[in-house]
């Protein structure tokens, strides 16, 4: 039996896929369009399909209280505070003012600017300083590639039981897979390694735009 079952993603069926995440809002658009103003950082954006997810995430797990690393330009953040009941809160870690300022002129315009706690300054400072009971609900690490074990080591022992943590691009292009990745590709490809031996998770990576790992903290 061939255990390769998978779908090369090929234009056609990526715009297959899109159309099934439904239009971006107008808010949504116009933030695109802001991001892609930016030139070549705008990879850094997580595509529509994925940002549909993510609110979808928050709404399974009831989740109410979210810590991003990595904010960019506010689409995942967008996404998060949309999804979560009114008392809900995100705090979304950055260190770009340029960046967080056209996030936080796209949060107001969706009304969900009052969700939001923007922290500006070094991530691991920011992650350290919060308090160390077990109260997250939901973790997205978004960042620095190099960062990401260490976001981990930080924010595993403040989720709660049950909780749900999720690592983006931990295909990296797909060259985390190399037999020798380099650079970021190789701080990935040792942050997945990390994930899979770590004892307090049960994960998956998926691979779903540039990949995504799902762990539950048990």
């Amino acid at each position: 039996m061939n255990d390769f079952k998978t779908v090369v993603m090929t234009p056609q069926i990526y715009q297959y896929v899109r159309r099934q995440a439904g239009q971006p809002t107008a808010v949504q658009e116009k933030l695109i369009a802001r991001t892609l103003e930016l030139g070549d950082s705008a990879e850094m954006q997580i595509p529509h399909e994925q940002a549909v997810l993510l609110s979808l995430l928050v709404k399974l797990t009831g989740a109410q209280t979210i810590v991003e690393v990595g904010t960019y330009t506010g689409y995942s953040t967008l996404a998060f505070a949309q999804a979560l009941p009114p008392h809900g809160r995100i705090i979304t870690c950055d260190i770009s003012v340029e960046w967080t300022t056209i996030a936080e002129e796209a949060w107001v315009a969706a009304g969900v600017r009052d969700k939001i706690d923007l922290r500006l300054g070094a991530a691991a400072q920011t992650l350290a300083e919060l308090p160390e009971e077990p109260v997250i609900d939901l973790v997205f690490i978004d960042a620095d590639k190099v960062g990401y074990v260490h976001y981990w080591e930080l924010l595993v022992p403040r989720v709660r039981q049950g909780g749900l943590l999720l690592a983006d691009n931990t295909l990296y292009y797909g060259e985390a897979a190399s037999e020798q990745p380099e650079g970021n590709a190789a701080a990935i490809d040792a942050f997945n390694q990390f994930v899979q031996r770590d004892p307090r998770v049960e994960s998956v990576l998926v691979p779903i735009a540039d990949g995504l790992t799902f762990a539950r903290k048990l």
